[in-house]
């Protein structure tokens, strides 16, 4: 149970409800990209959250400290950056996890505007001051992931985030506000807040609930994990069958998201889980049961829709694009193609442009490394995601006689989905990326002004 932090006041909505306000502070954005944000949601028990601006960022006001933390103790998995330049957080949290063997985990803090990455052995002498300034509040020590997201190669100013842990604390709650300032808290280039909740249930019959936050807009490409994020659940489950069952799921979420194909240094993605909500003391203890595969199912379904908000809000993104590769022999072959694809400059510029260049998927799926496509058996459309009829726009390796009409009234749409078929196998894999305009040149061109 934490020890230093006081149970949630009768104040904590109101408190809330002065930070967040999605009718007017997000009004300026596309009616989609507004529908996207949360105005309810339904949070696990025993987990309690918040976002404050404690001084990281310059502009008075914006939030740049998230603080979750848990009244009883969680099993942890986290997966992180391949980058060889790994930001001190990862290195930090990679520590703790390691050293704890994945249990007895009580909190995660994070900063936004400053990345503490390539900071040398300040930057992980204030990461790990970062994590124990939480772990004075829970009186657990080597208890809390630490995360940072922003500017590279710049140091934190860490008296300002101690003291903005301590401040955040008195503002904890459960209430979807107090989840909504802690989205808030993570944004760097982000147009949104990317918030997610919802509950399931397992084949048992034990009702489960599971919250995550994740930001990125840039940056954006998947290698074991990508950007940040973290997910949060009530159900009970060995800390070694969670890492599984998150390894599983990243697969097919953060790992299957692409903005601009720069993979950060600082990507991180953590689950906890409290056990809150299992009265009986079971949990899940085995990988062979069908509660296991059912929580790690369900956990790559919430990945998925986290990392998909992400793609939404890439930066300059005008359109949402599933790339969909079946018929392949295996996952990892699929998954190959359809990465390549949704990385590739000139599919990402024509879809920007509404132009039916086919020919540039094509040339994609070619020079992919799947040594076993043959070109006689591929087959590629574009599928609108209103229900209308699909364009086929090369067969069996025969090229379509395309109806450029057609094709504008598709790519004029904010979603749309490439579908490839390889004509090997049964399996497939799905990447979700966005097209490549102007406005992001010109974001990027500006960040650090």
């Amino acid at each position: 149970m934490l020890s230093a932090i006081s149970k949630p006041m009768s104040t904590a909505v109101r408190i809330g409800a002065q930070f967040y306000s999605t009718s007017t502070k997000y009004a300026h954005l596309s009616a989609r990209k507004q529908s996207l944000i949360p105005t309810a949601g339904t949070y696990p028990s025993g987990f309690r959250a918040t976002g404050i601006h404690c001084g990281v960022k310059k502009k008075a006001g914006v939030k740049d400290l998230a603080l979750i933390v848990s009244e009883y103790p969680c099993t942890a998995a986290a997966v992180f950056t391949t980058n060889v330049f790994k930001a001190a957080p990862v290195i930090v949290s990679r520590e703790i996890l390691d050293k704890n063997r994945g249990q007895g985990i009580y909190g995660v803090v994070t900063n936004s505007g400053c990345a503490n990455a390539v900071t040398g052995t300040v930057g992980l002498e204030n990461a790990r001051r970062m994590s124990q300034t939480v772990d004075t509040l829970t009186g657990q020590p080597n208890s809390s992931v630490v995360m940072s997201t922003g500017v590279i190669g710049q140091h934190l100013p860490i008296a300002k985030i101690e003291k903005g842990v301590q401040d955040a604390a008195a503002s904890l709650a459960s209430d979807h506000d107090a989840w909504s300032r802690a989205a808030e808290a993570f944004m760097t280039t982000d147009t949104f807040p990317k918030l997610c909740s919802a509950t399931f249930t397992l084949p048992s019959g034990t009702s489960f609930r599971m919250a995550g936050i994740t930001k990125g807009a840039g940056m954006i490409h998947p290698n074991m994990a990508t950007l940040l994020g973290f997910i949060v659940t009530d159900a009970r489950i060995d800390a070694t069958l969670l890492n599984k069952a998150l390894k599983h799921a990243v697969d097919r979420s953060f790992n299957a998201i692409s903005v601009d194909g720069d993979m950060s240094t600082n990507d991180t993605i953590a689950v906890l889980a409290n056990g809150a909500a299992v009265t009986d003391g079971k949990g899940i203890v085995n990988e062979q049961s069908e509660d296991f595969k059912s929580f790690r199912d369900r956990l790559a379904d919430f990945a998925a829709n986290l990392a998909q908000l992400v793609v939404r809000d890439g930066e300059g993104a005008t359109k949402f694009v599933t790339v969909n590769v079946q018929g392949a022999n295996t996952f990892e072959e699929a998954k190959q193609v359809a990465s390549t694809i949704a990385t590739s400059s000139l599919v990402k510029t024509a879809l920007y442009g509404q132009d039916a260049n086919w020919g540039r998927i094509l040339c994609a799926v070619g020079y992919s490394g799947v040594s076993s496509i043959d070109p006689t058996r591929v087959s590629v459309s574009f599928v609108p995601t209103d229900g209308s009829t699909s364009l086929p726009l090369l067969v069996k390796g025969e090229p379509e006689n395309v109806d450029e009409a057609r094709a504008s009234e598709i790519l004029k749409m904010e979603d749309l989905e490439i579908r490839v078929e390889l004509g090997l196998g049964k399996e497939e894999a799905k990447m979700w990326t966005c097209d490549l305009s102007h406005e992001y040149i010109s974001i990027n061109a500006d960040y650090r002004s």
